[in-house]
């Protein structure tokens, strides 16, 4: 499965952001997804999960009660709403895709697949 991630811009603290990842194929639903991100100097980190049939979710702590990861099947995208931004949630953001483990995935090694990576910077 080829992941194509988009919506990442320059934001206000406070703001709000959609980051969309597309994914290619017709298996779309057999994958679970995650979000991680990586900042300037700093290791690549989990943001989010997401099971394949939707039904369960897992959120660092760092982006819990702010973040919310969704996805839609039918158009073999997964989201990752972005509320209360804070400067430090500024990094790369990353989509990741695996459909060899059931469940939740929070393990960056674990991920079969990754998308190219989308730029948020958020301004103090």
């Amino acid at each position: 499965v080829q992941l194509q991630a988009s919506g990442g811009g320059l934001v206000q603290a406070g703001g709000s952001l959609r980051l969309s990842c597309a994914a290619s194929g017709r298996t779309f639903s057999s994958y679970a997804m995650g979000w991680f991100r990586q900042a300037p100097g700093k290791e690549r980190e989990f943001v989010a999960a997401i099971t394949s049939s939707g039904g369960n979710t897992y959120y660092a702590d760092s982006v819990k009660g702010r973040f919310t990861i969704s996805r839609d099947n039918a158009k073999n995208t997964v989201y990752l709403q972005m509320n209360s931004l804070k400067p430090e949630d500024t990094a790369v953001y990353y989509c990741s895709a695996d459909k060899r483990l059931a469940g939740i995935i929070t393990t960056i090694g674990l991920y079969e697949y990754w998308g190219q990576g989308t730029q948020v910077t958020v301004s103090s």
